[in-house]
C-alpha cells in the first residue's frame, strides 16, 4: 500500500482513541535474541503477543553476538532472564596493543551502583535457550515454519502472510514488529525503507577454542599488526567454560578449508597460544557490513534489530543495540494500546532509534576505517598513531579498535524537555558514564520504598509507568499532582532522602534542593524540573508521552488524590 494511503493508526481496541485495550495481539516477526525481548516486554506489559519464526525450530550454531552490556542485563533480569548475567563470563577491561606492546587499557565506570557487571560474554545460543526458558513461563511459544511473505496493513491493524508447510497462513495483529534479521526485505518493502550502506572487502575468520589460558580469562584483548598477522588486527574475547573467541581479519581471497587441509588454520592458533593443548568448538568466516534502514517504521509496522541496522562487531553494537529497540517499542505499543499515549508516542520509535542505528553506524565506521584503511594516505596514517600512541598518551586516544556499547542518548529528541542548568555535555570518553542529564538513561541505584518490598533497584521500578524523584515531600506532591494531569499512566513520585538510604542516588545524580527528576518508561531521563514550577512538570510529562494529552485535551482520573503521602517517601501509584 503506498504511503500516502496509509491512514494515521487509531488506539487499538478503541475506536475513539484513548480508552486502551486490545484484542489483537502484536505479532513480532522473528524469534532470535531481539524478538525474543520484544516478546517478552510486550507480554510483561500486559500485550497479546504471536511470535513467528521462518526456521523449523532453534538453532545452536557457534557463539555469535556473545558480549552483552549491563543496561542490556538490566532489561533481561525485569524479565526474569537473570541467568544470562549469571552464568555469562564478567569481564570489565578491555586490552589494546600494538604488536606485542600494550598501548591502553579501558575498565568500564558505572555511574550508579547496579548489581550487574559491566558485560558478560555468553554464547548467543544459550542466551536464547535462557530466553526460550522466560518465553515459556510466560506461555509465549514461536510458530517454526512460519515464513513472512507478505505484509500489508490499515488504519486499525495488520496482515502477515506466511508460508508453512501446511500452505498458506495470514495472522491479523495491532502491529508488527520485524525482528527479521539482515534479510528481512519483505519487512524493509512494507515500511518502504532503503537499506543502504557498505560492506568492507576484507573478511574475518572466527574461531572458538577451548584452552587453558591462565590471565586472558577476564580481560577483552585487541591487537594491531602482531607478529601472528601481520598487517591486520586479532581481536580475542573469553567466554564460559575455557572457551575463547578469536577473531582475525584475513585478505579478501582468504579460504577457510584450504587453511584447515594445509595446516593453516592450526599455525594460525598456535602462534596466539603456544603449544598449550586446545579445541576447536567452532569456526567460520565473515564479512561485515554497514547497513542502516532510512526508516525503522512506518504506520503499524516497525522494525528491530538487524532487519534495521547492521554494523561491524568491534564495540558489541548489534544485539545490544537491537535489545533497545526492542524496549523503546515495548513501552510505546503498550502505553498506547492502554490510552495512556497516542499513536504519536509509537511513531517516535523509528525517529528515537534511527538516530541511535546512525548513531552506531558513525562509530562503527570510524572504527572500520581505521581497522582497514582503503588508501595509502589512510594506512599510513593509522600507521602513524599507532607508533606515537607507544609513548603519547594523545596519540593512544586516538587508536580506535572499538568504542563499547553504551545506551543511545535521546537528548535530541520530540520526548526529551532540555534543560539549561544540566546540558548534555557530549559523548564521554571511552570507559566512562554519560554524566546524568535529560535524554541519558538513569544510573542504577538500591532504592527503598515502603510497602514495595519487592522494588529494590531504581530501573525496575521506573518501568512501571511515569517516575518523578523529588528532593523534599513537598516537591514530590506537587510532581505528582502536575503529573497526573498530564497522564492516566501509572505515575510514581519519589521522595530522594527516603527512598535513597545509601545516598548513591544523590550522589549519582548530583541532586540540588527543589529539583524534580522525571522518568519515562524505560528508565530514561526525559526533564530536570522545578518544583516550583508544576505547569512545567505537566507540560514535560506530556512531551514524554508524545504529547497526545495534549493534542486530546485532559484526561479524567479516579484514584486516590494527587498529594496523598503514606510513610516511607513514595507517593500513589495511578493508573
Amino acid at each position: 500500500m503506498p504511503e500516502a494511503d496509509i491512514p494515521p493508526p487509531a488506539v487499538p481496541g478503541d475506536p475513539g482513541g484513548r480508552s486502551g485495550g486490545t484484542a489483537e495481539p502484536v505479532l513480532v516477526l522473528g524469534a532470535g535474541p531481539v524478538g525474543q525481548t520484544a516478546a517478552l516486554l510486550l507480554a510483561h506489559r500486559g500485550l497479546p503477543v504471536t511470535v513467528v519464526d521462518a526456521r523449523p525450530g532453534r538453532e545452536a550454531i557457534g557463539s555469535k553476538a556473545i558480549c552483552q552490556h549491563r543496561d542490556v542485563l538490566d532489561v533481561w533480569a525485569g524479565l526474569g532472564a537473570g541467568a544470562v548475567a549469571e552464568e555469562g563470563l564478567t569481564w570489565d577491561t578491555a586490552r589494546t596493543f600494538y604488536r606485542d606492546r600494550e598501548l591502553f587499557s579501558v575498565r568500564l565506570r558505572d555511574r550508579g551502583a547496579s548489581p550487574l557487571p559491566p558485560f558478560v560474554n555468553l554464547s548467543q545460543s544459550r542466551t536464547e535457550q535462557i530466553l526460550d526458558e522466560r518465553m515459556a513461563a510466560a506461555g509465549l511459544g514461536v510458530r517454526w515454519n512460519h515464513e513472512v511473505t507478505a505484509i500489508d496493513q490499515d488504519a486499525s491493524g495488520v496482515r502477515v502472510r506466511c508460508a508453512t508447510p501446511g500452505g498458506p497462513v495470514e495472522l491479523r495483529g495491532s502491529y508488527a514488529l520485524a525482528c527479521l534479521g539482515p534479510r528481512g526485505h519483505v519487512a524493509r518493502e512494507a515500511v518502504g525503507a532503503d537499506f543502504a550502506g557498505t560492506s568492507f572487502a576484507d573478511r574475518f575468520l572466527i574461531c572458538d577454542i577451548r584452552a587453558d589460558l591462565p590471565g586472558w580469562e577476564r580481560e577483552r584483548r585487541f591487537y594491531f599488526d602482531p607478529e601472528w598477522n601481520p598487517g591486520r588486527q586479532i581481536l580475542i574475547h573469553p567466554c564460559p567454560g575455557s572457551v575463547y573467541r578469536i577473531d582475525w581479519q584475513v585478505p579478501p581471497d582468504f579460504d577457510l578449508e584450504r587453511e584447515e587441509a594445509d595446516g593453516g588454520l592450526d599455525r594460525r592458533i598456535r602462534r596466539i597460544i603456544g603449544e598449550v593443548p586446545y579445541e576447536i568448538v567452532w569456526h567460520s568466516v565473515y564479512r561485515f557490513h554497514t547497513r542502516v534502514a532510512d526508516r525503522m517504521g512506518r504506520g503499524r509496522v516497525l522494525l528491530a534489530g538487524d532487519c534495521a541496522h547492521l554494523v561491524a562487531p568491534f564495540g558489541a553494537r548489534g544485539l545490544n543495540s537491537g535489545v533497545h529497540d526492542a524496549e523503546n517499542a515495548a513501552w510505546k505499543l503498550a502505553f498506547a494500546a492502554k490510552g495512556w499515549a497516542g499513536p504519536e508516542l509509537v511513531e517516535t520509535y523509528s525517529t528515537e532509534r534511527l538516530a541511535a542505528a546512525r548513531d552506531n553506524a558513525e562509530i562503527t565506521g570510524a572504527t572500520m576505517r581505521f581497522l582497514v584503511p582503503h588508501t595509502e594516505s589512510e594506512r599510513a596514517h593509522r600507521t602513524g598513531v599507532l607508533q606515537r600512541a607507544l609513548t603519547d598518551p594523545a596519540a593512544a586516544a586516538r587508536v580506535d579498535s572499538g568504542r563499547l556499547f553504551e545506551a543511545f542518548h535521546y537528548t535530541a529528541s520530540t520526548l526529551t524537555t532540555p534543560c539549561a542548568e544540566r546540558p548534555f555535555p557530549g559523548r564521554p570518553p571511552r570507559g566512562e558514564a554519560p554524566v546524568p542529564c535529560p535524554g541519558v538513561l538513569v544510573p542504577d541505584v538500591c532504592v527503598t520504598v515502603a510497602g514495595r518490598p519487592d522494588a529494590t533497584r531504581l530501573r525496575p521500578l521506573a518501568r512501571e509507568g511515569v517516575t518523578l524523584i523529588a528532593t523534599s515531600p513537598e516537591g514530590a506532591a506537587t510532581a505528582r499532582a502536575a503529573a497526573v494531569r498530564a497522564t492516566a499512566a501509572p505515575v510514581t513520585a519519589l521522595v530522594l532522602e527516603r527512598c535513597d538510604s545509601t545516598g548513591a542516588l544523590a550522589a549519582a545524580l548530583e541532586a540540588r534542593p527543589g529539583e524534580v527528576w522525571l522518568l519515562r518508561p524505560d528508565a530514561h531521563i526525559a526533564a530536570v524540573l522545578s518544583e516550583a514550577d508544576p505547569e512545567a512538570i505537566t507540560a514535560a510529562v506530556d512531551t514524554c508521552l508524545g504529547g497526545s494529552a495534549s493534542a486530546a485535551g485532559p484526561i479524567p482520573r479516579t484514584g486516590p488524590q494527587p498529594g496523598e503521602e503514606p510513610d516511607g517517601g513514595v507517593l500513589p501509584t495511578g493508573g
